[in-house]
């Protein structure tokens, strides 16, 4: 097995595809080359082998055929994990070790963490051998009940590049640091809401397949005006999604039901370094 970091190409970038393609198996990162899902997946890895170069793994045969991947990112002072994938051939092989191993020595003198995680037990041993704490998780999906949602209780606008310091002030209240030129990645291919007043300030990334992508916002007020603003702006037949809700975010459940969504359990939100962030609700990718 061999493990090199990963280079700021299409060929690269399809071959982490691949590899997650055969680890999860569920169609999440598109069908042909030219999918609109494919497209930001290949993006988002090409993203952070220029924001993080040296987070950024895969392992590979002796053939050059890829076995897995890693993607890390650091943003201040917290360290993220986007992504990480093992074919199942290679899997209980030392492939997963060896890939975690690379990305934590990124990480190496930064305490704190986030990862977005599916339940699988080989992965979920190795990130609480690395020290993560497992926040079990819920998601909620399904169609909106606009009728059955109240009415946001102040103004929430239709944000953009001009919010970029409005959303890292929030970020680094709220979690810690900052996401830097993720925003600038989140903006390519999803809409924000924002909102700012007395009440607090905040942000909700929604994309145009229903997913709530990221939330921050420092008071549980205005987080709840901006889902409910989001799930309200979905247009008729768009199920909407939002993922990884700990304990902490019971505000977001209970938009959700009111909405009508269907409550189910998801994965866990591991943390090293702090508490689980709220109000807030993370981004898979970007943490």
């Amino acid at each position: 097995m061999i493990l090199r970091r990963l280079r700021d190409s299409r060929a690269d970038a399809e071959a982490v595809r691949t590899v997650a393609t055969a680890a999860f198996g569920d169609g999440a990162f598109g069908g042909a080359p030219e999918d609109r899902q494919a497209v930001r997946f290949l993006r988002r890895v090409r993203h952070l082998v220029t924001t993080d170069p040296d987070g950024c793994w895969l392992a590979e045969d002796d053939a050059g055929r890829p076995l897995g991947a890693a993607l890390a990112c650091l943003r201040e002072n917290v360290w993220g994990l986007s992504l990480f994938a093992v074919v199942p051939r290679a899997q209980g092989k030392g492939a997963g070790t060896e890939l975690m191993r690379r990305v934590a020595e990124y990480g190496r003198g930064v305490l704190r963490g986030m990862i977005c995680a599916r339940p699988h037990p080989a992965a979920t041993r190795l990130y609480r051998a690395a020290g993560f704490t497992l926040h079990p998780t819920v998601r909620l999906t399904g169609a909106v009940d606009a009728g059955r949602l109240a009415a946001p209780d102040g103004p929430a606008i239709e944000g953009g590049a001009a919010h970029r310091d409005l959303m890292d002030s929030v970020d680094r209240r709220v979690r810690g640091a900052a996401h830097g030129p993720d925003h600038t990645e989140l903006l390519r291919h999803c809409r924000v809401v924002v909102a700012d007043d007395l009440a607090g300030s905040g942000y909700c990334y929604l994309d145009d397949s229903g997913r709530v992508e990221l939330l921050a916002a420092t008071s549980r007020r205005i987080a709840v005006r901006l889902l409910g603003s989001a799930l309200l702006s979905l247009p008729p037949g768009v199920a909407a999604s939002v993922r990884h809700l700990t304990a902490e975010q019971e505000w977001a459940v209970d938009v959700g039901l009111a909405a009508g969504l269907d409550l189910s359990a998801d994965g866990f939100l591991c943390l090293r370094g702090m508490r689980p962030p709220a109000p807030y609700l993370p981004s898979v990718q970007y943490l």
